[in-house]
C-alpha cells in the first residue's frame, strides 16, 4: 500500500522549486487513490513541461514516476517553459499564452463527473495574465479529492510577468487547498 502523510479527501497543494519531488509525490498520491479506490473516474491533468535547460530538466509528466492505467482519462498539454525558452518578455507571454489556451482546451475535454483529479504543473496553464484558476478550481471540487502541484520559487526569476503571475495563481491556489504541502527550500 503506498503510505502518504496526507489524506486523499478534500484538495491537497504540492509547492516547492524545481527538482524538490513535486511530481513524484502527486504520483504517490494518484496510486495510493488507484490502490484504494480503483482507476474508474480518475483524471489527469498534465500541464508540466520537460524541458532541459542547460543540462537540468525542467519539470517532469507523472508517467516517468509511475505506470499510469489506461483507465485513466489524461489531459496532456505540450507545454512550453516559458521563462526558459523565450528570448524576449513578449515572447514569454506568448509561450504562456500558448499554454493557457491548450490547458483550457484539456480542461474543457474532460470528463463531467471525476472521482479523483490530479493536476501536474498546474500553474502553467495560469501564467498568461486574462486566465482564470477558477474554472480549474470548480472542476477539482466536483471530486471527492484533488491533488495538485505547482512550482513556487524565485529560481526562474521574480519580476517577469509569467513569474508575477504565477505568484498570485500560487496564492490563490494556496487559498482554495484544504492543505499545502511545502517540498524543498
Amino acid at each position: 500500500m503506498t503510505e502518504l502523510d496526507f489524506p486523499l479527501e478534500g484538495s491537497t497543494l504540492i509547492v516547492g522549486p524545481s527538482q524538490a519531488g513535486k511530481t513524484q509525490l502527486t504520483a504517490r498520491a494518484m496510486e495510493a487513490w488507484i490502490e484504494r479506490e480503483g482507476q474508474r473516474d480518475v483524471v489527469l491533468l498534465e500541464f508540466g513541461p520537460e524541458y532541459d535547460r542547460d543540462g537540468t530538466i525542467l519539470g517532469r509528466w507523472l508517467e516517468r514516476y509511475t505506470d499510469i492505467p489506461t483507465d485513466v482519462w489524461i489531459g496532456r498539454v505540450d507545454a512550453h517553459a516559458p521563462r526558459a525558452e523565450s528570448e524576449s518578455q513578449a515572447e514569454m507571454r506568448e509561450l504562456a499564452r500558448e499554454n493557457a489556451m491548450a490547458a483550457a482546451d484539456r480542461l474543457a475535454d474532460a470528463p463531467a463527473a471525476p472521482a479523483a483529479v490530479f493536476v501536474n504543473d498546474v500553474t502553467i496553464g495560469y501564467q498568461h495574465a486574462p486566465e482564470s484558476v477558477e474554472q480549474l478550481l470548480d472542476y477539482c471540487d466536483t471530486a471527492e479529492t484533488a491533488v495538485l502541484n505547482a512550482f513556487e520559487s524565485d529560481e526562474l526569476g521574480t519580476d517577469n510577468p509569467v513569474s508575477v503571475r504565477e505568484r498570485d495563481v500560487v496564492q490563490g491556489l494556496r487559498a482554495w487547498a484544504d492543505r499545502t504541502i511545502p517540498l524543498g527550500d
